[in-house]
């Protein structure tokens, strides 16, 4: 999926633990088949090319299950997660090459593909329709989250029962290694911006069991454009990458739960974002940002302690 994944576990013998791994390895693959959008023989990239649809497309389950988790998403936030927003996605990776912002005409005629109004699910048959032409699915920020909990799966399948996997930053973990109390994961810092007001690793940690953990922000992909720092991750109500530093880390239950959740509270902001969080079960969010050169910290009800448990 495009950045290098880590499994961990912990298994009777040698053989049973590589085995396992490579099942749970062998899943990401078979996921990619289905959810990439830089693949154009996906599943996901078919669909889009076929906008828009005249009757409801049939969708495998995966897929089903991965795009019904992104509406929820996208009305709990207000649009702020959009698995829609493929057309101002591909907009915002130009502008990140080329260093300019997408002029107003380009970036007007994409907006009229994103929307609530372009993706219409059929529960009763599982079936999807889409409305606009030029439409492109991204389930960048949720599809990561959704095939780590699938390894995860595979692993528990495998008898695995102490496990984590790692895509480069989204994380769940099952029971804790032996003889601890929990997976210590690191919390991201600030981005180191160059300028000499970046925030310094803190040193905090989360332990945590049976859990999932997601940094989103402008720590690795981000792009200066007139003296502005922006995110990689797209305003789906704007088609213009959120404004940075900053990074927000939620945990949650589920990795599909905290990926969809920690890219739409860093379109969110602090204070928007900290509603939703707290609307949702089992689920709390720390936010970092650089305001007039001073490291901000904040964090909503549920936040583990150092160290704890998930926040249950």
């Amino acid at each position: 999926m495009g950045v290098p994944w880590t499994i961990t576990l912990y298994a009777e013998t040698a053989a049973v633990g590589r085995t396992a791994i490579a099942a749970g390895f062998a899943e990401v693959a078979r996921l990619e088949q289905i959810l990439s959008d830089y693949d154009p023989q996906s599943e996901l990239s078919r669909l889009s090319a076929a906008a828009p649809t005249a009757v409801p497309e049939p969708v495998s389950d995966d897929l089903w299950q991965v795009l019904a988790r992104a509406v929820e998403i996208r009305d709990a936030t207000d649009g702020a997660f959009d698995p829609t927003v493929g057309p101002l996605t591909s907009l915002w990776r130009q502008a990140r090459r080329s260093g300019r912002l997408p002029l107003p005409g380009k970036l007007a005629a994409a907006r009229e593909a994103v929307g609530q109004d372009t993706l219409r699910l059929v529960p009763a048959s599982r079936e999807l329709l889409l409305t606009r032409p030029a439409m492109r699915l991204d389930l960048g920020g949720i599809g990561m989250g959704y095939a780590v909990d699938r390894a995860v799966a595979v692993l528990n399948h495998q008898g695995i029962t102490a496990a984590m996997v790692d895509a480069s930053g989204d994380i769940a973990v099952t029971a804790p290694p032996p003889g601890t109390a929990g997976w210590r994961i690191a919390v991201s810092p600030l981005p180191d911006t160059g300028d000499g007001t970046a925030a310094r690793d803190t040193g905090e940690y989360l332990l945590l069991t049976h859990a999932a953990v997601t940094t989103s922000g402008d720590a690795f992909q981000a792009v200066e454009i007139d003296g502005r720092r922006y995110s990689h991750i797209v305003d789906p109500r704007t088609g213009i990458g959120v404004a940075g530093p900053a990074a927000v880390t939620v945990v949650a239950a589920d990795c599909t739960t905290a990926d969809a959740l920690a890219t739409a509270a860093s379109v969110l902001g602090p204070e928007k974002a900290a509603a939703v969080i707290a609307a949702t079960p089992d689920c709390a969010a720390r936010f970092v940002s650089m305001a007039d050169g001073q490291l901000q910290h904040s964090q909503t009800p549920r936040w583990p302690s150092q160290p704890s448990q998930s926040p249950r």
